[in-house]
């Protein structure tokens, strides 16, 4: 270590309690060079690397995910195989959860339990909040797929967990949360990457339909509406272009508009790329983007749950540091300001 680094490294002291964006930024794969960016959301003040800024502590290897309970923020780092927790207003260390093989969500079900999916391991994991401990796991290798199931996407309906086993999959398993054991499973399309509930309760599935080098094949993307009760799969509609990989199915927060980034997973410039509106009445895909991409590569995108503006992330070239752009609910532009490398995921405090 750079003990004259250490010792001269002036740390951030903040302690910030009005309503805010955390910014989770991937960083390269191997190169350990993930951050957290923040954003004061009213007076438009950016903060990067406030994790490592303020407790001298690199975040690690592809930071996944943020997901915030009570005062405590949940940093899920898929490849180093663990979860740190910062209090949401410092951001400050608080302790973290280890064992993970390639964790990407967390999803709490109580104030001591919490589920956590993991790209690689086929289990879906069982988190003790209070131990910080791995309390145990729900199986998913033996539900008749070729390749085992995994886990990514996750959303709680009463006392179900509906998981969408995205990796080289076409399944939502439906996972009992009391029993923690799976009572259904559910097919839809190739890889179902992004999952939400609207105000009527139906819950929406986006499938990227995989692409030409997957050992499974690969297909039309579509976006699927489910039945949470009954699981009877109510609605499927199918994009025209095999080539687009729509990703990030957000909702607003009348939960009456869904959003969703089609692009291409490659950065392959493809026609109409952009950020798509629709009503969850409508029924056919939107035919045009309300936000274009215009040479940017959107990569990720979150909805604020207060006032409905969108926040994207744009990765640029992967390598250097991208933009975050945020626009107000009826698509105006309103801020932009540069983030991390691969800005991959938005947390509203």
């Amino acid at each position: 270590m750079d003990d004259d680094v250490l010792r001269d490294f002036e740390r951030l002291n903040a302690n910030h309690t009005e309503r805010g964006v955390f910014v989770v930024n991937e960083g390269n794969f191997m190169y350990e060079n993930a951050s957290l960016s923040y954003y004061n959301i009213n007076d438009n003040i950016f903060e990067n690397n406030v994790f490592y800024r303020t407790n001298a502590l690199p975040l690690g290897d592809v930071a996944q995910s943020m997901t915030i309970r009570d005062s405590l923020g949940y940093i899920v780092i898929n490849n180093s195989g663990k979860i740190y927790i910062i209090n949401i207003n410092t951001f400050k260390y608080i302790g973290k959860i280890t064992g993970f093989t390639s964790p990407r969500n967390i999803v709490f079900i109580s104030d001591e339990k919490a589920y956590v999916s993991d790209l690689y391991s086929k289990c879906l994991y069982i988190v003790n909040l209070k131990t910080r401990q791995i309390a145990g796991s729900v199986d998913l290798s033996a539900t008749g797929s070729v390749y085992a199931h995994t886990s990514e996407s996750m959303v709680v309906s009463g006392d179900k967990l509906f998981v969408s086993s995205w990796n080289f999959d076409d399944k939502i398993l439906v996972v009992n949360t009391i029993n923690d054991e799976i009572t259904d499973t559910l097919d839809v399309t190739l890889q179902p990457n992004s999952m939400v509930i609207d105000k009527n309760n139906k819950l929406w599935v986006l499938c990227d339909g995989g692409n030409e080098t997957s050992p499974v094949g690969y297909e039309n993307p579509t976006l699927i509406r489910i039945n949470p009760e009954t699981l009877e799969i109510e609605k499927t509609l199918t994009f025209d272009d095999i080539n687009g990989s729509p990703t990030d199915l957000c909702m607003t927060a009348g939960k009456d508009t869904l959003y969703f980034i089609f692009s291409n997973w490659g950065g392959t410039a493809i026609e109409g790329s952009g950020v798509y509106r629709m009503a969850v009445t409508s029924e056919v895909l939107p035919s045009s983007p309300v936000i274009p991409e215009n040479g940017k590569l959107f990569y990720s995108m979150g909805i604020d749950p207060i006032n409905s503006d969108i926040y994207v992330g744009d990765a640029s070239n992967y390598s250097s540091n991208g933009r975050v752009l945020r626009f107000r609910h009826d698509c105006i532009l309103i801020y932009e300001f540069e983030a991390g490398i691969a800005p991959g995921g938005f947390c509203f405090k």
